[in-house]
């Protein structure tokens, strides 16, 4: 296969999405369209004192033949990387690679599924379930998104109106560190797995896939419920990690 393309990409927009996350928007500086499927990644080549670093995001937002595309960047603790990324301004330029990756779902044979996501790993599928809602996709997908606290759940509002206008998306939140007043689910997505699983594919003709991303702990302990408890055949369960 040919080395994925490099292009020089300017920040056009960033907000904050939490307290530790920043959603950051990016256009071509050539004009060209960004061309890549749902769930694919890039890297972006960072200045540092020892050269450059180089760190993949996710792409958040849905393959639609523009220039632009998002990430969203977690703010590490003394991380160079995110720091930097954190105090971009917009109009500066980077250079990227990319997009790559096979963490995908084409919906010209996509089957019902289940998005199984912690922390910015939400972001392949907030691209997938985008791309599927403007493709008119209709196959029933749910997400169980985990994360500490209430203010940590990325794009709620934007994934609640997507369940509250598309009947076959449904959305389920669990938070590891509930307040008291917090009336959801709670603890890990491990905890709620087989439940939300079995729910799927009794109202599913077809068997339904798991999409899975996140830290290795969590995709460990979720491919070990699948595969060995439940006892899931290998091509049903996809897996994506980012450490």
């Amino acid at each position: 296969m040919p080395p994925p393309p490099t292009f020089a990409a300017h920040l056009v927009s960033a907000r904050a999405l939490s307290p530790s996350v920043r959603s950051l928007a990016f256009e071509r500086t050539d004009g060209a369209p960004v061309a890549f499927d749902a769930g694919q990644w890039v890297s972006f080549v960072l200045p540092d004192e020892a050269g450059e670093l180089r760190r993949s995001y996710s792409i958040a937002s849905e393959p639609n033949g523009t220039p632009r595309f998002e990430i969203a960047v977690t703010q590490v603790a003394n991380g160079p990387g995110s720091s930097f990324l954190h105090a971009l301004t917009p109009g500066t330029a980077l250079t990227a690679i990319g997009p790559q990756g096979f963490f995908t779902r084409p919906l010209d044979h996509a089957v019902p599924s289940l998005f199984v996501a912690t922390g910015t790993g939400v972001t392949p599928f907030r691209s997938m379930l985008r791309a599927a809602i403007a493709a008119g996709n209709t196959t029933p997908t749910w997400l169980l998104f985990g994360v500490r606290q209430e203010s940590d759940v990325l794009y709620r509002d934007e994934l609640e109106a997507m369940a509250a206008s598309h009947p076959h998306l449904r959305v389920e939140v669990t938070l590891s560190r509930p307040h008291d007043g917090w009336t959801g689910r709670h603890g890990y997505v491990q905890t709620h797995l087989r439940e939300l699983l079995l729910s799927l594919a009794a109202r599913t003709t077809s068997e339904p896939h798991v999409y899975a991303c996140g830290l290795t702990k969590m995709i460990t302990s979720v491919r070990d419920l699948l595969r060995k408890d439940m006892a899931l055949p290998r091509e049903r369960v996809h897996t994506e990690r980012y450490d």
